[in-house]
């Protein structure tokens, strides 16, 4: 990677420019996020940091839920928002690890003495570990300094690499995790129960509202009570792969890396033997199934999973299979091969080639059972298409999406949506300020996700926009985007103050960016880097009638007062280990 010192500069902007509709909006949006985030903290959680809520265990209303309030706050800091939303989230977030330790079941067997065992869940699936901590695996972006968050981070990541005696999650022999259930106090070898996930019994008739439909505590049970098989390896537990990317990229350690490789490697391999799809269950010796009666498709979540839903009778299919691309992910954010793409690319295509014509239409399976492909629906299977796309930029992929603006925005056939994006992004912050305001329940009749909907904190637009990048949501794994930014005068992560960025265009070798200072008085000067993580090295620079070179993985832009300009840089994606050292503190 080239060296970049703390102000270089490698090229000035000086064409005036009249602030862009897009700009101001995009600095309005970073500021009432902002502003809505410190009433929203002050509204919901105590000064220790604990959340005025009545706290249970549970999948309806869990620790995770309770983390939610906090997510994207991290990410918010990233993209720009002043430092006290990293304070606030770091207080509430130091107050959740407290609270949920201290909160104990009664009922549920393995958090009767506490939710949280050193600092993480005693044992859930990571459907649920990945929503709670999503927040806390993106501190990194702008505190990777932070020895808690280091401390931390090694300690979890011990928990899946067969280094903690009090967590065999991984078998290293068999390269599986033992159970979909696991934690700081190890797998759950037997069957769950209706009990595991729903926590104990609670009041619910004219306390609580439960977000998911229930109208009695037995019809919480209910809702889980085909949740049983969780022992043997599910591809959700690949997101245990993200303590170990965090850990490599503040440590630079082989360890974290080799092991990630190892185990996203296994699911390359069970994919490939299992004729192209991705199966749901391995058992404990690796065999697919294994644990299943021989099932590929068995398992909590897994290809076949229908369950009745107690208040209606109605069938839901719950195969949860959108976040394990993102365990594919990381080990392209590793190696830069694409061949980890390529896995879940033939996932989709092995699915929907089981379409078939129904009444004159052609429809698409979603699910396997005992008797098959079922579940057939008019839309094809889907899930990954978008990161598939995002990370190979292959025109073909593309052919699998419909409907995405920001990707017709990228393409120029959507020029509408920046506006639109950012205009709907302030409606939903009056929207759930309203909300908050007038919101009547008290910390004894309100459960730990009734506040997940008016959350402030709302990144999507802005990670698209700015970034160029995949919105990180509650999937639990790294940010992928194509720039990020630096305020070298702050020496802080984000975007400086008055500068704003729009991402218009990207290909495969190239991201066309505007970059305004809308400050008419004073200069700013502003870091672009290339990925999330350093990953993809700036070749050049093209604006009006120069090019500037650039080999490096960052470069310093000074924007005199009321200027900016676009430009197209070239890069060399995923061409550089990915770090999370600010671009000052690296060679």
């Amino acid at each position: 990677m080239g060296i970049l010192k703390p102000h270089s500069v490698h090229l000035q902007i000086d064409t005036p420019t009249a602030p862009p509709h897009w700009a101001l909006l995009e600095r309005e949006l970073l500021r009432a996020q902002s502003t809505a985030c410190q009433e929203f903290y002050a509204r919901y959680f105590d000064e220790r940091g604990y959340l005025l809520c009545v706290p249970r265990w549970g999948g309806d209303d869990g620790p995770d839920d309770a983390a939610e309030n906090l997510l994207n706050w991290t990410m918010l800091h990233a993209l720009g928002a002043p430092d006290v939303i990293l304070e606030l989230y770091k207080r509430g977030w130091e107050g959740h690890l407290r609270q949920y330790t201290e909160a104990k079941t009664v009922e549920v067997p393995f958090a009767r003495e506490g939710m949280y065992y050193r600092e993480f869940p005693v044992m859930f699936d990571w459907f649920h570990h990945g929503e709670g901590f999503s927040a806390f695996f993106l501190q990194g972006l702008s505190d990777p300094y932070d020895p808690l968050f280091q401390e931390r981070t090694r300690r979890y990541a011990g928990f899946y690499m067969g280094e903690d005696p009090q967590a065999p999650n991984y078998d290293p022999e068999h390269r599986v995790m033992r159970s979909m259930f696991n934690g700081s106090r190890g797998p759950l070898m037997r069957k769950a129960t209706g009990l595991d996930w729903a926590g104990d019994p609670v009041e619910i008739e004219g306390r609580f509202g439960v977000l998911h439909g229930e109208r009695s505590y037995e019809e919480m049970v209910a809702h889980f009570k085909d949740y049983n098989d969780v022992v043997g390896d599910h591809p959700l537990n690949m997101g245990a792969t993200t303590l170990a990317m965090n850990a490599y990229m503040f440590s630079a350690e082989a360890a974290y890396r080799d092991w990630l490789l190892e185990y996203v490697d296994a699911w390359a391999e069970r994919t490939e033997a299992n004729g192209g799809i991705i199966p749901s269950n391995v058992g404990l010796d690796g065999t697919i199934g294994g644990a299943c009666e021989g099932k590929w498709y068995g398992g909590v979540y897994g290809w076949g999973f229908t369950v009745v839903v107690p208040q209606t009778g109605e069938l839901a299919h719950r195969s949860y299979q959108s976040r394990s691309p993102y365990g594919f992910g990381n080990a392209l954010l590793l190696t830069g091969d694409q061949r980890y793409v390529d896995v879940w690319r033939g996932v989709i295509d092995k699915v929907n080639e089981n379409a078939r014509p129904v009444d004159g239409r052609m429809m698409y399976p979603h699910m396997y059972g005992d008797e098959g492909w079922y579940n057939y629906r008019p839309d094809p299977f889907a899930a990954g298409t978008l990161e598939v796309y995002y990370w190979s930029m292959d025109p073909e992929d593309r052919k699998r999406l419909s409907g995405n603006r920001w990707v017709a925005y990228l393409a120029g056939e959507d020029p509408d949506y920046a506006v639109d994006a950012l205009q709907d992004g302030l409606d939903t912050v009056r929207r759930r300020v309203a909300a908050m305001r007038e919101d009547k329940t008290t910390p004894d009749t309100r459960l730990s996700d009734d506040m997940n909907h008016i959350n402030p904190a709302t990144t999507e637009a802005l990670t698209e926009l700015m970034l160029g990048g995949l919105p990180t949501g509650r999937v639990g794994y790294p940010l992928h985007c194509r720039l990020r930014y630096f305020d070298p005068e702050r020496r802080r992560a984000g975007i400086p103050e008055d500068v704003a960025a729009l991402v218009e265009e990207m290909t495969a070798d190239a991201v066309t960016v505007r970059l305004v200072n809308v400050n008419p008085v004073e200069e700013r000067t502003v870091i672009v880097q290339g990925g999330a993580y350093a990953e993809h090295q700036l070749i050049r620079i093209e604006l009006d009638d120069r090019t500037v070179p650039v080999q490096s993985s960052a470069v310093g832009i000074r924007l005199a007062p009321g200027c900016g300009d676009r430009l197209r840089i070239t890069m060399d994606r995923y061409a550089n280990q990915p770090t999370l050292a600010f671009p000052w503190d690296r060679a």
